[in-house]
């Protein structure tokens, strides 16, 4: 253990254990103590979790013999990575630590070898206070209204799939052609119209993807849980992951393996059950003016199969029966 090792500049001097009582809280649950707020506790719970999937030998951990009964990282080899004292860790860890300076927050980062995505998720979690300019936008309040700009466009892109979704990746506007390609919005409840919903308890969405469902419906948790991060006052979006929390054992096992990413809604693969198999690519577009909205487009390459499925698609829904006999 590495409880004697020297501290740096990125812990302060105030940490240190001071009394015996300090000293037994460092052997309480993993959980966190009593007193450990939910911001807390989801910070100790993410770092928990990366120090958990970590690759000791990637990170150019030596060594030294010793069985390890978890995988991952040791609490004091991480510590040792970021220059800071193990009882710190231990802390963060259990909710114990209430403010973790922008250069600690870095240092484990670089520890751990964060990409992108758990970089920025790691400081949204540790609260805005330490976040980085990028990570989170707290002055940015989130509204639901579509622009009737934005639903002008939508309503002229008559062959091409387009919605609007927001952080939550709730669907709030769709045109006709998204209904043929993924599902009739309008017939299903206000709260219904959620791609992560649909990907887990609707058996119609979920056969669109056919193998390729466990990807997208991982990389649906991810996004998911990268937003929560940056917004967890989202009363809407805490309610979503509850009840698919209860709902589905998957999205329960998948949410509480903490990783995250930015939406990936990029090429995937759509089984329809009349035009065939279609390999469309997702644009995403911000709508201006409306923070956390988005405008999706699929569109095929040209000339290809797909393109003549998404056409005959289109074709299929708008000419009568009469000219389809």
């Amino acid at each position: 253990m590495l409880e004697g090792m020297r501290r740096t500049d990125l812990d302060s001097p105030h940490d240190a254990p001071d009394a015996p009582g300090q000293a037994r809280a460092a052997a309480r649950p993993r959980g966190g103590g009593a007193d450990a707020a939910p911001g807390d506790r989801a910070l100790g719970d993410f770092l928990r979790a990366l120090r958990g999937r970590a690759d000791p030998a990637r990170l150019g951990v030596f060594d030294d013999g010793r069985p390890r009964r978890v995988p991952g990282l040791r609490r004091e080899e991480l510590a040792e990575l970021a220059h800071v004292s193990v009882d710190y860790v231990v802390r963060i860890e259990q909710g114990r630590k209430r403010r973790v300076s922008r250069a600690v927050l870095t240092a484990l980062a670089d520890a751990l070898d964060l990409d992108g995505d758990e970089r920025l998720y790691l400081f949204a979690v540790a609260g805005a206070a330490t976040s980085p300019p990028d990570a989170a936008h707290p002055q940015d309040t989130p509204d639901d209204r579509v622009p009737d700009s934005v639903r002008r466009l939508l309503d002229g892109l008559t062959g091409l799939p387009a919605l609007v979704l927001n952080r939550r990746m709730d669907v709030l506007a769709w045109n006709t052609a998204a209904t043929w390609l993924l599902v009739d919005f309008g017939a299903l409840p206000k709260e219904g119209r959620n791609l992560v919903r649909l990907a887990f308890l609707d058996p119609g969405y979920q056969a669109l993807f056919r193998d390729g469902w466990e990807p997208m419906a991982r990389e649906s948790v991810a996004a998911l849980r990268m937003e929560a991060g940056r917004r967890p006052e989202d009363a809407a979006l805490q309610v979503l992951v509850g009840e698919l929390s209860v709902r589905d054992t998957r999205f329960r096992a998948w949410w509480a393996a903490q990783s995250v990413s930015a939406p990936k809604l990029r090429r995937k693969t759509y089984h329809h059950p009349l035009a065939g198999p279609m390999t469309l690519d997702a644009q995403v577009y911000a709508v201006e003016g409306s923070p956390g909205l988005s405008l999706v487009g699929y569109t095929a390459p040209a000339d290809s199969p797909s393109e003549d499925a998404l056409r005959f698609l289109a074709q299929w829904n708008t000419e009568g029966p009469e000219r389809r006999a």
